[in-house]
C-alpha cells in the first residue's frame, strides 16, 4: 500500500486539534509511550504530520496559490478584495482567512512533529538491539524533524519572526510564546536535521520511496534552509538585510549538497517531460530526479485543478476528465526568455487548453500561458465529467536538479565559478538540449557566463527559472536573493517593451500567433518564436498574441501595470513587502503576547 492512501486521514486517537494558538483542545486517549513503543504505531504517529498536507492550507495555498507573483508566474490581485487576491497583491489584512488557515495548520504540523520527536526519543527504540527496529525508528525521527523544519521555513517566509515551539503540548507548559528571531529558528531546524540525517534511510530503502521524507530530501532541505538562513530578508522597517554570518550557511549548503552528490548521486532522467508526467500517471521512481513529492490520494490534492493545463469539462462535455483551471499564468517575458531549442520550454509553457470536445485549442486570454507540467487530461483513468478537485496527482517538493543548482550557487558564492560549480550547472543544462547542441548551449555557454562570480550568479538565477517554472518555488528564491522587487520591475518593463514593439511592428516576436489542429489531431503552432506577416494558407487560426498586451485606452493592459505594482512600488519602493500580518485569531488568542508591529501594518 502506498503512503498516499493512509496519510490523508487523521489517525484515530493519535492527532490533536486546537482552537487557541498552539494549545491543544484535547489530549490523545492513547498513551504516547505506547504509541512510540513499536514500529507500526510509531509510523502512524508520524503519519499524523503528513496528514496536514491534505488540508487546503497546503494542497491549494502553499503548494501553488500563495507562491505567486514572480517573474515567471503571475496572477491579478488588484481586481478583488477577497482573501487570495489580497495575498497576490501583497496587501493582506489580519483577518485574511487564507493566512489564518496556513498559520493554523503550520502550527498543528509542528505540534504533531514535536509529539513524534519527543515520543521517539523517549521510547528507547532509537538504540534498540534489533537493528531493523533501530533503523526504522531513527528514520521516523528524521521524517518528523524534517517536516517540522519545512513548516518553520514557510512560516518565516510568510510572517518573519514567529513563535518557536520545541516541546509537545502538555499540562503546565506556556503556550503563548513570544516571537523568536527568524535566524534563531532557521539555525535551530538546520542543526536538528544535521543531527538526524546520517541515521535516516534512502528512498530505495523505504517502503514508500519518494512519497515520504527520506535522507535525500533531508540533505536537500538542510541546504535549502541554509540558503534561506544565509540569504536576504525583510526587516520591520521595510529594508532588506542579511546576517553577517551568511557565508557560514552557504558553506553548510555546499557541504550537504556535496554530501548527497557523493553518497547518492544519480543521472538526471533524460526526458524532462516524463519527470512530471510521472505524477499524473501515479509513477514515483526512486533514485531519479524527484526526491520527495507530497502523496495525494484520489479525492485529495488540487494539482491539475487550480494549476496546470486548462481542461473544460462538465456534465455535457464529450470527455470524462472533468474541469481544471490554471491560476498562475506564465508571462510572455518568461516564455521568450528560453532558448528556442531548450526542451524545457514547451513542457513548462502550454499554449493550448482542452475544450469540452476534448480537442486542443489556443489558450484563453491569448497570453494566458498555462503551467504545462500537469494536466488532468494526462490521467489514465478519467475521474468523471463533473470532477474538479481531488485529482490525486502528487506535488513535487524537491528535485535532484535543485540540489545540483544549489551546490553550484553555494560553491560560486564561496569560491567563484570553479570547475565543480560549472559542472553542476552543465549537468542540468545537458538535459535541456539534444547532445549535438552541448558544445554551444552547454559548454560554450557555461564558459562564457563563468567569466566572473557575478555573471555566474546571474546565470544561476536564469537557470533556476528555466528549470523550475511552474513548481512555485521562485518566490522564495527571489526573497533570499534580495532581488524580488528588481525582477518584478524588470518583468513589467519587458512586457511593456514587447507590447510597444508589437503595436509598432518593430519587433521580431509574434504579434499574432497562428495555430491549427492538423489531420493527425495534433495541436500545431506556426510561429511560436517569431513574427510572421501572414500564414501560408487559410487553414491557420490567427490569434493576437503580444499585440493583445497593447490597450487603446491605457497603452498597456492593466494586468501589466497592476499585477506586479506592489512588488516594486509598494510601501517602500524598490523593496517587495512580502511579509504578511499574523492572523488576528492568533493575536487574540495569544493574550497580548503577539502583535503586528512594523512592516507598515
Amino acid at each position: 500500500m502506498k503512503i498516499k492512501h493512509i496519510i490523508i486521514a487523521v489517525i484515530a486517537g493519535m492527532s490533536f486539534s486546537c482552537d487557541d494558538f498552539l494549545e491543544p483542545e484535547s489530549i490523545s486517549t492513547f498513551d504516547t509511550n505506547y504509541i512510540y513503543s513499536n514500529v507500526d504505531d510509531a509510523r502512524k504517529g508520524v503519519n499524523a504530520i503528513y496528514a496536514n498536507f491534505g488540508q487546503d492550507a497546503f494542497r491549494s495555498r502553499l503548494s501553488n496559490n500563495m507562491a505567486g507573483n514572480t517573474d515567471i508566474e503571475h496572477q491579478s490581485g488588484w481586481t478583488s478584495s477577497s482573501d487570495r487576491y489580497q495575498i497576490w497583491d501583497l496587501n493582506a489584512l489580519e483577518t485574511n482567512r487564507d493566512l489564518e488557515i496556513v498559520w493554523t495548520y503550520a502550527y498543528r504540523s509542528i505540534r504533531d512533529a514535536n509529539i513524534s520527536i519527543e515520543g521517539l526519543r523517549a521510547s528507547g527504540k532509537l538504540e534498540s538491539t534489533d537493528v531493523a527496529e533501530a533503523k526504522t525508528m531513527n528514520h521516523l525521527l528524521g521524517e518528523a524533524v524534517t517536516l517540522k523544519a519545512y513548516w518553520y521555513s514557510i512560516l518565516v517566509y510568510y510572517f518573519g519572526d514567529v513563535p518557536y515551539v520545541n516541546e509537545a503540548p502538555k499540562a503546565g507548559l506556556e503556550f503563548n510564546l513570544p516571537k523568536e528571531d527568524r535566524n534563531v529558528i532557521l539555525s535551530g531546524v538546520i542543526e536538528d536535521m544535521i543531527e538526524v540525517e546520517e541515521k535516516m534511510l534512502w528512498a530505495d530503502q523505504t517502503p514508500y520511496g519518494i512519497e515520504q521524507v527520506t535522507r535525500e530530501y533531508t540533505l536537500g532541505m538542510i541546504a535549502r534552509i541554509a540558503l534561506q538562513r544565509g540569504g536576504y530578508y525583510l526587516q520591520p522597517d521595510l529594508s532588506q538585510t542579511r546576517s553577517s554570518d551568511y557565508l557560514e550557511y552557504y558553506q553548510v549548503a555546499k557541504n550537504y549538497t556535496e554530501k548527497l552528490m557523493q553518497l547518492k548521486d544519480r543521472a538526471l532522467p533524460s526526458d524532462y517531460r516524463q519527470v512530471f508526467l510521472n505524477q499524473s500517471k501515479f509513477i514515483s521512481p526512486v533514485n531519479a530526479d524527484v526526491l520527495f513529492e507530497v502523496p495525494f490520494a484520489l479525492g485529495n490534492g488540487d494539482v491539475a485543478w487550480n494549476i496546470g493545463i486548462t481542461v473544460e469539462g462538465g456534465p455535457t462535455a464529450a470527455h470524462s476528465f472533468g474541469s481544471g483551471n490554471n491560476y498562475m499564468a506564465i508571462p510572455p517575458t518568461y516564455y521568450f526568455s528560453f532558448d528556442t531549442l531548450d526542451t524545457r520550454r514547451d513542457v513548462t509553457c502550454a499554449l493550448y487548453k482542452i475544450n469540452t470536445n476534448f480537442e486542443k485549442e489556443f489558450v484563453n486570454g491569448r497570453t494566458n500561458i498555462a503551467q504545462g507540467k500537469w494536466s488532468r487530461s494526462f490521467l489514465e483513468n478519467p475521474p468523471g465529467a463533473s470532477s474538479a478537485k481531488g485529482t490525486g496527482i502528487n506535488w513535487p517538493m524537491m528535485r535532484y536538479a535543485d540540489v545540483l543548482l544549489m551546490f553550484a550557487e553555494a560553491e560560486n558564492e564561496l569560491y567563484g565559478p570553479t570547475a565543480a560549480a560549472q559542472e553542476a550547472l552543465k549537468r542540468v543544462r545537458r538535459r535541456a538540449f539534444s547532445d549535438d547542441l552541448w558544445g554551444t548551449r552547454v559548454d560554450a555557454y557555461v564558459a562564457d557566463i563563468s567569466a566572473s562570480k557575478e555573471s555566474f550568479f546571474e546565470a544561476i538565477v536564469d537557470e533556476r527559472a528555466w528549470e523550475f517554472g511552474g513548481e512555485m518555488i521562485r518566490k522564495y528564491e527571489l526573497i533570499r536573493w534580495g532581488n524580488y522587487a528588481e525582477k518584478m520591475e524588470e518583468t513589467v518593463e519587458g512586457l511593456k517593451e514587447m507590447a510597444d514593439e508589437a503595436f509598432n511592428g518593430t519587433g521580431n516576436l509574434p504579434d499574432y500567433m497562428y495555430w491549427k489542429v492538423n489531420e493527425s489531431g495534433q495541436f500545431v503552432l506556426l510561429n511560436p518564436n517569431t513574427r510572421v506577416v501572414a500564414p501560408p494558407d487559410d487553414t491557420w487560426n490567427q490569434v493576437p498574441f503580444l499585440l493583445s498586451m497593447h490597450s487603446e485606452t491605457t497603452q498597456y493592459q492593466e494586468w501589466i501595470t497592476k499585477d506586479w505594482a506592489n512588488y516594486y512600488n509598494g510601501p517602500n519602493p524598490g523593496v517587495a513587502r512580502y511579509i504578511f500580518p499574523i492572523p488576528s485569531t492568533a493575536i487574540n488568542n495569544s493574550q497580548g503576547t503577539l502583535t503586528n508591529d512594523g512592516y507598515g501594518f
